[in-house]
Parts: C-alpha cells; structure tokens; sequence
C-alpha cells in the first residue's frame, strides 16, 4: 500500500485521495471545535473555548469553494456567534437527529456522498458518517467512532483538530500555497 506524506503524517494514498473530492465538511461541536467540556458559572452562564487555529482553517477551505456546516445537539448562543464569525452558512443546532438534519441539509444543496466529509466524535455524531463519504474522528473520540472513522486527527477536538482537516483538504486539492491572510 502506497503512502502520501501530509503536514500531519504518512496516511494511505487512497485516503489521501479521499480528502481531494471532499466540496462539504460537516462538523459537530462540542469535542471537535472545543475540547468537549462545558464550563457553567454560578449564574447559569456558559464557556466554551474555541481555537483560532480552527477558526482560520475553515476560513480558508471556504476561501477556496469548500462549504463548512456545523450540526450540533446543544443549542448556544455562543456557537451561534462563533460560527457566524467565521462565516459559516449552515450552522444547525438541537438536533436530535443528525442523520436527519444532514439529509435535510443535503437536499437543499445537493452533494455525492464522496464530496461529504463528516468530523465527529461521539455516538449522536454516527448519523453524520452516514451521509459522508470521508469519516472524521479525534483522538479523544469514543472508541466505536473512532473505529467507525476513516481518518483519526493527530490533534484533538478544541486544540486544531479542525484545522488539520481544513489543511489536509487543502493540500490534497493542491490550493494550500494560496492560503494568505488574517487570523480569527
């Protein structure tokens, strides 16, 4: 099996191969774009923290034509700004049911299932894999989705686990030296 050197490791060809179809990456939240935990204070307020290695990769695939969607189950206002911050359009949130929140999103912009990359890591984030051609997990993931994932980051979930994957992308579709500007 023939092996192509990335910014992050050796991985197969073919699954570098993978990354250079991919027009849609779908991402879940909490444990992908933050480190998973919740931080409450004593007036009911909520923190996460989000990296701006991340916030500046999906900046820069959208830059280049790839779309980014984030589906969650958790409603925040806080992910609400964030995302919006990036730019992101399809930005989805309480869904119970991601399978179904990605089957409606797929019917209004219709992609093949090879140009769909899902990034998740927990049991609810499944029905993502379903409609992707390309499986993401992180190295803090559950055990089962990892063994569901075609691809594990080397970073985790909260530390440029999603900018590993916007780099990936960007190098297998041959566009990481047009990649310039500010950070966010």
């Amino acid at each position: 099996m023939s092996h192509t050197t990335t910014l992050y490791s050796d991985i197969p060809s073919s699954l570098f191969a993978q990354f250079a179809n991919i027009k849609l990456l779908v991402c879940d939240v909490d444990g992908i774009f933050s480190d998973g935990r919740i931080y409450l204070g004593n007036q009911g307020e909520e923190f996460k923290a989000f990296h701006t290695l991340d916030g500046y990769g999906v900046k820069a695939v959208m830059k280049v034509g790839i779309d980014v969607a984030v589906i969650t189950g958790r409603r925040s206002q806080i992910v609400e700004d964030r995302m919006t911050s990036l730019g992101i359009r399809h930005i989805i949130q309480g869904a119970e049911d991601k399978h179904q929140a990605l089957e409606q999103l797929l019917e209004q912009h219709p992609y093949h299932l090879e140009q769909v990359a899902a990034m998740g890591d927990d049991m609810p984030d499944l029905g993502l894999f379903r409609h992707a051609g390309l499986r993401i997990s992180v190295p803090q993931g559950h055990p089962f989705v990892q063994q569901q994932a075609d691809y594990v980051t080397q970073r985790s979930g909260g530390f440029g686990a999603v900018r590993e994957v916007c780099d990936l992308l960007l190098q297998a579709q041959g566009k990481l030296s047009l990649i310039h500007g500010s950070s966010t």
